[in-house]
Order: C-alpha cells, then structure tokens, then sequence
C-alpha cells in the first residue's frame, strides 16, 4: 500500500530528539499527586506517544530554581500555576525576563494556562481576572481565521475539546501576537507570538480525574452551578493527544524538518 511522504516524514518527527525545559510555576498538591502525579510527570506523559526521545529536564521555578541559560534547553514549557502572573512575587518578575530572553533569543516557547498568561505579560500584553468568572471542565476551542492567521496547526480539525481551569484571562495581545483560537467564554483560548512562541489557556496535560479532584476542591470558588455542569462535561472525549502531536510537529521547526507533503510513495 502506497503510503504518503507526510506519513513518513510525521514519523521521523516523532522520533527526533530535543531537549525540553519545564518551567514548573507550582506543584501539585501532596493528596492528589496519586492521581496523575505533579506537572513534570503530566507533561512527558503527554507527549510520551507523539515525542518518545525528548529529554526532558525541570525547573522548580516557584521556588527560584531557573536554568543557568536560555541555551540549556532546546525548548520551554512554562506550566499552570494557583498564582497570578500580576501577583507582587520575585519569581513571577524573574520569570517574565526570562521569557523576553527567549523572544529575543528566538527560543521556542509553549506557555499552558498560567503559561499562556505570562507570555502575553512578558511580552506587552494583559492579564486580567475574566468577567465570566472560571472556566472549568471540557471546552471547546474554535480555530480563528483570518487572513493573519498562518496558524501552526494546519491539519486541525476546526474544533478542539480541551479541559480549563483558570479564573485569568489574557484581554490584551502582546505586539506581534495572533489569537489561533476562541472558547465561547475565552475570546485569548491559543496565540502565537511571532513563529516560535505558542500561548493555550487550556489544560492538555490534564486527566479528567485530576480535573474532577480539582473542582471538587473548589466548589466554593468556582460556584455550585458550574462545577456541576463542568464536571459533567468531562463525559465528552477530549483532544489533548492530538494538541501534543500538533505541538510536537511545530517544533520539529526548529529542529530543521519540514512538513510538507511532496506526494507518494512506495
């Protein structure tokens, strides 16, 4: 059976090897870490199918551990976090210098969540408490087009169902910036920052049952209503895989491959 050279080329992407920096912006409660473990087992596990020979290394950053240099990784992971990007802390501060030092670098970057917020901060834009209060559970993410939209997931469907949990939303884009997709309720769900830099206020790295645990925790903030509709929600399948294998094609960029497809092949 003839198989096609974008087959073969997707292939050798998910066998290439880069060395990936998580930014660990907090830690996953003692009493739940049974369920999925902290973020730096969710985020190769999530990429464990699609990216089997990335080396990941971490970087307790809530506590002011950062990489000695920009250059110790090929890439940057910048995980969610309990905390505020406009909250009063050193690390938050130092850790939007260290993202202009990758804008500046060119140092692709992929920021989730609290992630997403900071390199829309870091780089000129704002972050704001949301007016619809929390989004929470399975949403679906539309893809935005626009003639300015040259978006890094060319093969997407038109919707992505991805978990949330934030109370912050980015409300204003840094310069250079492209919103990729909307929620009903987040108008900033994915934006690129120039061609290397990737901000998803969802949750690929999620389970649905840390998600459950997490809004069982937080009734009282997220509000009855929502939590129960947002925990019903997590019945419907979701697309975190298929965001990690787009991710992992967008940065096999950087590691000299391409994409396109050229025909076929025996």
């Amino acid at each position: 059976m003839p198989v096609s050279s974008q087959a073969i080329k997707l292939q050798i992407i998910f066998l290439f090897k880069m060395k990936i920096g998580l930014l660990e912006c907090d830690h996953v409660r003692d009493e739940l870490r049974h369920i999925a473990g902290d973020y730096r087992q969710m985020f190769p596990a999530l990429f464990e199918e699609a990216a089997p020979n990335w080396e990941w290394r971490f970087y307790d950053v809530v506590n002011g551990h950062f990489p000695d240099s920009i250059n110790d990784c090929d890439a940057y992971f910048c995980s969610g976090s309990r905390f505020s990007v406009y909250d009063d802390a050193p690390w938050i501060e130092q850790l939007k210098t260290f993202v202009k030092l990758l804008y500046n670098a060119k140092k692709p970057f992929i920021g989730v969540c609290f992630g997403h917020q900071v390199l829309a901060e870091a780089l000129g834009g704002k972050v704001q408490k949301a007016e619809t209060g929390w989004c929470v559970g399975v949403h679906a993410f539309e893809k935005v087009s626009n003639k300015e939209n040259n978006s890094p997931f060319p093969t997407l469907t038109s919707t992505l169902h991805l978990l949330m949990m934030c109370q912050d939303q980015v409300v204003a884009l840094p310069p250079n910036s492209t919103v990729l997709a909307s929620t009903a309720d987040c108008a900033v769900g994915i934006f690129q920052v120039s061609d290397l830099m990737l901000g998803i206020q969802a949750h690929p790295e999620f389970t649905a049952a840390y998600e459950t645990a997490l809004i069982n925790l937080r009734v009282e903030q997220i509000g009855q209503e929502k939590a129960q509709k947002a925990l019903a929600s997590l019945a419907k399948p979701t697309d975190g895989a298929l965001l990690a294998r787009e991710i992992v094609v967008f940065l096999a960029q950087f590691a000299g491959f391409q994409t396109a497809d050229a025909g076929e092949v025996s």
